[in-house]
């Protein structure tokens, strides 16, 4: 990743001082992108894509936006406030389970839990989005996705622990083994 930090405040370019040492799993394919304009004053963004088992097929895309408002907006509890949206396919008759979406904001609590980042004010959305081809687009098969939109606010410290908290959530929610134990992952849709 390139380090476009140099025009940063301090106290975020020192936040952010151990993003570029993360270690991401060969499966995530991790970049820094434009972060969007208007919503902090300073921001820092990533986008990922999931290559499950060498294939070319979409496992999962992510993207990562890490803000920071000197001014404490009083909707984020503090300086720093992390913004995600994550999608991925699925089996269809795993876009049917009713638990689907809480299993998937686990994944995401779990794994700040277990990178040691320290957060609060958490919310988020999970949506099961199903296909069905009309038209020319009828021989397509149903196509079944979760896509998970989800904001936290980050604590003081540092901010690798999260970006390193949400590549291991997005894997999980492509379907790819956890590294932590006792979590069960997703299988994409066709790999049952």
């Amino acid at each position: 990743m390139s380090d476009p930090q140099s025009s940063l405040p301090p106290e975020f370019a020192d936040a952010l001082a151990g993003v570029n040492d993360v270690a991401f799993r060969s499966e995530i394919h991790v970049t820094d992108i434009p972060a969007p304009e208007g919503i902090a004053p300073f921001s820092r963004a990533w986008s990922a894509t999931i290559d499950h088992r060498g294939s070319d097929a979409d496992h999962g895309t992510a993207r990562l936006v890490m803000l920071f408002d000197p001014s404490s907006p009083d909707s984020w509890g503090g300086r720093f406030r992390a913004v995600c949206f994550a999608k991925a396919p699925l089996d269809q008759a795993m876009g049917d389970d009713p638990f689907l979406p809480k299993v998937a904001w686990s994944w995401l609590t779990d794994a700040l839990e277990h990178r040691g980042a320290d957060y609060s004010r958490a919310s988020g959305t999970s949506s099961t989005i199903v296909s069905t081809g009309f038209g020319e687009l009828e021989t397509d098969q149903v196509g079944t996705e979760i896509e998970m939109r989800a904001s936290w606010s980050p604590g003081t410290g540092p901010l690798a622990p999260h970006v390193d908290a949400w590549s291991e959530f997005v894997c999980m929610l492509a379907g790819l083994p956890p590294q932590s134990e006792g979590v069960t992952p997703l299988r994409p849709a066709g790999e049952r």
